[in-house]
């Protein structure tokens, strides 16, 4: 018998609408309060969409409204700002 091999999770996008697996992508998250963050572990509780880590695929996903239809919650204009500054943090890392 051979060895397993391990299933590598696999999501999509929500600003190009590209496969990618999971690792490679930064997990928007909605809190349980109603807060929307960057989760870093990609483990916190609450619902969550997937970007790539370009700052493109977020304008995209904000400009087709595919943020907010995975959210599920309008976003304010604030976060929006508060994420395309972390977002850069991470393009820039």
């Amino acid at each position: 018998m051979g060895q397993k091999v391990k299933k590598i999770p696999m999501r999509r996008c929500v600003g190009c609408m590209e496969k990618y697996e999971k690792s490679e992508l930064v997990r928007v998250l909605r809190t349980p309060d109603g807060d929307v963050k960057i989760d870093a572990t990609g483990r916190a509780n609450g619902r969550g969409a997937y970007l790539c880590r370009r700052r493109a695929c977020l304008e995209k996903a904000l400009k087709n409204r595919g943020l907010e239809r995975s959210l599920d919650m309008k976003i304010p204009e604030s976060v929006m700002d508060e994420l395309k500054k972390e977002m850069d943090a991470l393009e820039s890392t």
